[in-house]
């Protein structure tokens, strides 16, 4: 019994040329599909497949209508002609009910495997040459020295929490997969989720006490502007009483560890201002709810 087959890729494609051509051939039976040939899966052609039995003929109308490659295709004959099935192709001299189709067909197929057999020869040869040169192939290992410097930046914003993964990537200029090979090569731990720790304020009160060195000197009221300007106006100042001594502040913080430096940064920075002015200042800093002092 005589079974045909017909494909197109696309439905623009039309089935006509092939139906009827197979009608004229003798086909009792036709399956057609509409199947791109690089698909594994082939609903229509596999039922075909599963009915054919010894003795049958599958006639195509070309022989890429078939197979999805020539490896496929030799394998997919070899198959038929082990179950006695017989295969036609009617615009190729293909016929493996004959003695003579069944020796063009195994010409094809020992030509198959000599290309694949040159091909794999030139591939050894030119990396056996390669390596005589002291080349090997494949991607480089390690990081080039631009990436390493982006790996120590990543690192440093991932350990410091006050980025989320998106942003640190958006800084950096890097995917999240290069941020997180980044963050492998030097040997970090990456948590499945690395939420942002925003930061909390609070506000304390700054007592503050700048004085000449002695009698004979000046320079405690431009001291004390200095720090205002230059220190305490990072943190939102606020002086209730202008002439007073004491000042409100608002310091980011992420815990009490970052709280501590902040406010030991403040006390520095105060004292820098001094800077050989022959003054000296008296402060201190405490939590106005709290009473704690720092």
């Amino acid at each position: 019994m005589k079974f045909g087959y017909a494909r197109v890729s696309t439905k623009e494609q039309n089935l006509d040329l092939q139906m009827d051509a197979l009608k004229k051939a003798g086909c009792e039976e036709i399956f057609h599909e509409v199947v791109s040939g690089a698909k594994t899966e082939r609903t229509e052609l596999n039922r075909l497949l599963s009915i054919l039995r010894k003795g049958d003929v599958l006639v195509i109308w070309k022989l890429d209508r078939l197979g999805r490659s020539l490896k496929h295709l030799i394998l997919l004959v070899h198959e038929l002609i082990e179950k006695g099935i017989g295969l036609q192709s009617l615009n190729d001299p293909i016929d493996t009910t004959t003695s003579q189709g069944r020796l063009v067909f195994n010409i094809f197929a020992c030509l198959a495997e000599f290309e694949r057999d040159l091909i794999r020869e030139r591939t050894q040869a030119g990396l056996k040459a390669a390596r005589a040169r002291g080349r090997k192939g494949g991607r480089p290992k390690g990081l080039s020295e631009q990436a390493k410097r982006t790996a120590i930046a990543a690192e440093a914003l991932y350990k410091e929490g006050k980025l989320s993964i998106v942003e640190i990537c958006d800084n950096l200029s890097i995917s999240k997969a290069t941020l997180y090979k980044y963050l492998k090569h030097q040997g970090i731990e990456v948590s499945t989720f690395h939420k942002r720790q925003r930061p909390k304020e609070i506000e304390v009160t700054l007592w503050l006490r700048v004085e000449n060195n002695n009698k004979f000197t000046r320079g405690k009221t431009k001291v004390r502007a200095d720090i205002e300007n230059y220190v305490l106006s990072h943190y939102n100042m606020k002086k209730p009483d202008k002439k007073g001594w004491e000042y409100l502040l608002t310091i980011p913080y992420i815990d009490k560890a970052d709280l501590e430096k902040k406010v030991q940064e403040i006390y520095e920075e105060m004292h820098f201002q001094i800077g050989g002015r022959y003054c000296f200042i008296e402060a201190d800093i405490t939590n106005p709810f709290t009473g704690y002092s720092f």
